[in-house]
């Protein structure tokens, strides 16, 4: 099982059984997870602001949380607007950012950002993990955060939505080196209790 099928299937342990998607060629191996594992529901969207927006609205109407694969850090930018929206409601997502492979980044590809930058005033919790051997335990870790009950405000032991950002090769590989996943999950106090 490669870093990306171990993605699905962990967000699938955790109760969330939907993706709204707009993916690019940096997302392929998530796309061909989603194909291949049963009991995830993908969801393709024409633009990122529809995407999150999506996901906002069905937590809103179901109380079952969400998640979005978003197109790099342009991707994620485009989509921040309804992230902000969600953020303020609480509601509970986890965004799965793609990044360019390893080689890529260090020449400076046109639509290199910095994801975490991007992605931190919109999440509660941002975390990179390194490796596809992380991916479960950031992606339960990520789920299961005490920190979601804090007020929304911004990062860290703030309240915002989670975004993963798995990396373009490694995500076929079984053991390779994963670029940033950013794992953040909001949800209303309420429903705030360890697992």
């Amino acid at each position: 099982m490669n870093g990306a099928e171990t993605l699905v299937r962990t967000l699938l342990s955790e109760g969330i059984e939907v993706c709204f998607t707009n993916p690019g060629t940096s997302e392929m191996h998530f796309v061909a997870a989603l194909d291949r594992i049963e009991g995830m529901r993908c969801v393709l969207g024409l633009f990122e602001g529809v995407v999150t927006g999506a996901a906002d609205g069905y937590w809103r109407m179901k109380q079952s949380p969400a998640s979005t694969l978003l197109h790099l850090g342009p991707g994620l930018a485009n989509g921040l607007a309804n992230l902000h929206n969600a953020k303020k409601a609480r509601s509970g997502i986890v965004n799965i950012v793609g990044e360019h492979a390893l080689p890529h980044i260090a020449l400076d590809a046109p639509l290199t950002s910095d994801i975490e930058g991007v992605a931190r005033p919109m999440s509660q919790w941002v975390h990179t993990i390194g490796s596809s051997v992380g991916v479960q335990a950031a992606t339960r870790g990520a789920a299961r955060s005490p920190r979601w009950c804090c007020p929304p405000i911004a990062p860290g032991a703030r309240c915002p939505p989670p975004s993963p950002i798995p990396g373009r090769s490694s995500g076929w590989a079984e053991r390779r080196p994963m670029l940033p996943i950013l794992l953040p999950r909001w949800m209303p106090c309420a429903q705030a209790s360890p697992r």
